[in-house]
């Protein structure tokens, strides 16, 4: 379970970057990274929302929240 949440935290971090570049730059940073195919900038996209989606159930059902006294 912490792995999980880990990984799907390291994800949302390296989008959050790639999001970033692309409103400062006015650079598509995934794109880019998905060598301008649509195929692999959509995988990319519904994996930045699984991970969100992962996060929020996490923090819903577990409530890490509770323990921070």
């Amino acid at each position: 379970m912490k792995v999980s949440c880990i990984l799907c935290s390291s994800l949302l971090v390296a989008f959050g970057i790639c999001a970033a570049a692309e409103g400062l730059f006015a650079f598509d940073l995934l794109w880019f990274l998905c060598f301008e195919n649509a195929v692999a900038y959509r995988v990319a996209q519904a994996l930045h929302a699984v991970a969100a989606a992962w996060l929020a159930f996490w923090l819903i059902a577990f409530r890490p929240q509770d323990d921070l006294n």
